[in-house]
């Protein structure tokens, strides 16, 4: 039984988040190299800008901004699934090298696929995801034991000695490629978002909105996988068929992300960090409020990172790294 004071004060934060989403969003849709004043965003929304400032919304800003935000969600909601079914708070699918996993199948794809560019689109998540999930099923496997179950602080360590070994064979792929397909595969590792366009809006939508469902159906049994096993198991939860369930899911949102963003880490860290110091452990109070989280905190840096610069910006994977590196270090240490 939730306590209705906790069921009003998540609301209440989670309403909040909403409008500074909504004010972040404003701000990122007025800031950039071509000016679109504030005062015209309302009218060129419904169709009465100039040209240019209907270029600048809805082909340049607006793609790029939910991109952004979507993906954010996503990997929070990522992370927050890691962190149940491994009992591990450090876990995030960045760190953890489910993200490589996918890097490594995007870059064979882009180099040795030739696809047509518009169903390229569409193909990306889902080589991302088989990639992430190759590389998911080998850390779990590698951190498993029979006697002793999962042990988080061995799937963490695993997990990043397979980030390495990933980001390394990346190197190798592309140390004889063409220059632009080098240049891409740069830009996809530091976390520039390059998925700007509606299309790639769709690619990454259906995911979200198919495993965002899905797993505040399954909130109950992430309660449970977040207690001891023993625990799990007298209560009747199938304690492999679930985290097996739920570790295909946390990878398929974390490739989908990634796919069209890049390599970004640390928002499915510290999104649920922040949403259970809000409003406490239970899977349905703090997923709704840290999926908000992660979607600000990628547009927030996304948007600051672009504007800091007047040529290229900073990629928003080294904006939310120079974020959540030292979060990381204060976990590490504080666990």
């Amino acid at each position: 039984m939730i306590q209705p004071s906790l069921i009003r004060k998540q609301r209440i934060i989670f309403i909040s988040l909403l409008a500074l989403i909504i004010l972040t969003l404003v701000v990122g849709m007025g800031l950039g190299p071509a000016s679109l004043s504030y005062d015209r965003l309302i009218p060129t929304l419904f169709g009465q800008g100039t040209f240019k400032e209907e270029f600048v919304l809805f082909s340049v800003r607006l793609p790029r901004i939910i991109i952004t935000l979507l993906a954010g969600m996503a990997l929070a909601l990522s992370g927050a699934i890691l962190q149940g079914i491994t009992r591990n708070d450090l876990a995030d699918p960045g760190i953890i090298g489910i993200n490589s996993g996918a890097g490594v199948a995007v870059t064979v794809f882009f180099l040795f696929f030739p696809i047509e560019a518009g169903s390229f689109v569409y193909m990306l998540p889902l080589a991302a995801f088989l990639g992430a999930l190759l590389t998911a099923v080998l850390i779990y496997l590698f951190a498993y034991s029979k006697t002793e179950g999962m042990q988080p602080v061995r799937l963490v360590l695993i997990g990043v000695g397979f980030s390495m070994a990933l980001s390394g064979a990346m190197i190798v792929l592309i140390s004889s490629a063409e220059r632009a397909k080098v240049d891409f595969i740069a830009k996809w590792l530091a976390g520039n978002i390059w998925g700007t366009d509606w299309p790639f809006i769709w690619a990454l939508l259906p995911w979200l909105v198919v495993l965002l469902p899905f797993t505040l159906y399954k909130a109950n049994r992430l309660n449970l996988l977040s207690l001891s096993e023993p625990v799990a198991i007298g209560v009747g939860v199938s304690i492999e068929k679930e985290r097996i369930v739920l570790l295909i899911t946390a990878v398929a949102l974390a490739a989908s992300a990634v796919s069209v963003t890049g390599g970004i880490t640390f928002i499915g860290l510290m999104a649920p960090h922040m949403a259970k110091a809000l409003v406490g452990p239970r899977n349905q109070l703090f997923i709704p409020i840290a999926i908000l989280i992660g979607g600000w905190l990628l547009v927030f840096a996304d948007t600051v990172g672009r504007n800091i610069m007047e040529s290229a910006g900073i990629p928003a994977g080294i904006m939310v790294a120079l974020i959540g590196a030292p979060y990381f270090v204060y976990l590490l240490l504080k666990k």
